[in-house]
């Protein structure tokens, strides 16, 4: 019975979404799987790119974009879910020219630039802690992440130090 009324309730404020042709809508992209950052949510990995426009309308929930040459191989239907209104705010454009985005609409995060290092002193141990500038992130989204983990997956960072 409780249920029912959660649905029925759930129901009343869900609003079906659908787009017209020509509307113009960005794309859900994600972090490739198996490349979770040091065992750290994509939390300042961009969400979607875009905006891109609606070409056709294929069925009830799927819909056929005008994506870019940069995206030629990703197919171009995508479910409704996938896709966010695009509201006009220059602000909210991603510069998604410089992603190199795959085949299943995920992309690869690299860090840029090690800026500062220190020590995490602990009750009985000192783990040493870099500072990485990531692509596509300001100075400001840098994150702290253990030395060890970046050196052996950016070994390249660590060669002029």
């Amino acid at each position: 019975m409780a249920q029912s009324q959660q649905k029925c309730y759930a129901d009343k404020r869900r609003q079906p979404l659908s787009f017209e042709v020509g509307d113009h809508v960005f794309l859900k992209i994600s972090p490739r799987q198996g490349l979770m950052r040091f065992g750290k949510s994509g939390k300042l990995s961009p969400r979607f790119i875009g905006p891109f426009e609606i070409l056709e309308r294929i069925g009830e929930v799927a819909y056929r974009l005008a994506l870019s040459p940069q995206l030629s191989g990703v197919h171009n239907v995508f479910h409704v879910s996938m896709l966010r209104k695009y509201e006009p705010d220059p602000s909210h454009i991603l510069d998604w020219v410089d992603f190199e985005v795959d085949e299943c609409a995920s992309y690869e995060e690299r860090s840029v630039q090690i800026l500062d290092t220190r020590e995490q002193v602990l009750w009985g141990k000192t783990i040493p802690l870099v500072k990485v500038l990531w692509r596509h992130h300001g100075v400001e989204e840098a994150t702290w992440e253990r030395e060890a983990e970046v050196c052996s997956k950016f070994p390249d960072l660590f060669e002029n130090t």
